[in-house]
């Protein structure tokens, strides 16, 4: 056992023989076969089996109770099932819209987007300046009024109003609707004074 060390490992006898000492023909031999169902190679892809067998016997018994009992394919649990079907009808009318041509468009200006140029400054006239501040003119307000009886600052003093007389109230109307003295009956004397003595002349 005395040699020496390679690495962390030291050679030793070998405990028995190993395969390269049989004489064979190769491993390409061991690998297994790609063709047939049983010892297939599992690296490989095995195609699918089929089996040939013979004609079924006829039933000894009939299984159904006949044709005329056959259910048509096209009825469902939830009713006949109709193939959708294409409605032959005229063409749309198709609103044809005016679009502009190729000559309604200018693309001179777009020379400077795809080829490179010079910058070149654009002469137009001076824009006025932005105002923030818009301040109200003296026509905008409205001073308060000093003549009259509604001022707002000063006293005023007492104004009349001149105006035609109303139709309403005047003094020869009658608002209450009484009836007047010459609207009573006369009423006799000898109702509340002493009856004077009548007398009847006769011939």
């Amino acid at each position: 056992m005395d040699g020496a060390w390679v690495g962390t490992w030291r050679p030793h006898c070998p405990r028995g023989l190993i395969s390269a000492q049989f004489p064979s023909p190769g491993p390409q031999y061991s690998i297994p076969g790609t063709t047939g169902f049983v010892g297939h190679s599992p690296t490989k892809a095995r195609a699918p089996a089929y089996t040939f067998r013979g004609t079924k016997p006829p039933a000894a018994e009939s299984c159904g109770p006949g044709p005329c009992y056959f259910v048509e394919p096209a009825i469902t649990r939830n009713g006949k099932y109709v193939a959708p079907g294409a409605h032959l009808r005229g063409r749309p009318t198709t609103e044809t819209t005016v679009t502009p041509g190729p000559s309604d468009y200018r693309t001179e200006a777009a020379n400077r987007h795809v080829f490179k140029c010079p910058p070149v400054q654009s002469m137009a006239f001076r824009r006025e300046p932005l105002r923030t501040d818009r301040p109200p003119g003296p026509g905008t307000y409205t001073l308060p009024r000093l003549m009259g009886p509604n001022t707002a600052c000063t006293s005023a003093s007492p104004c009349y109003s001149m105006r035609g007389r109303s139709q309403r109230g005047r003094f020869d109307k009658d608002l209450a609707k009484t009836p007047g003295p010459a609207a009573l009956p006369k009423v006799a004397v000898d109702a509340y004074k002493t009856r004077a003595p009548a007398y009847t002349m006769s011939a």
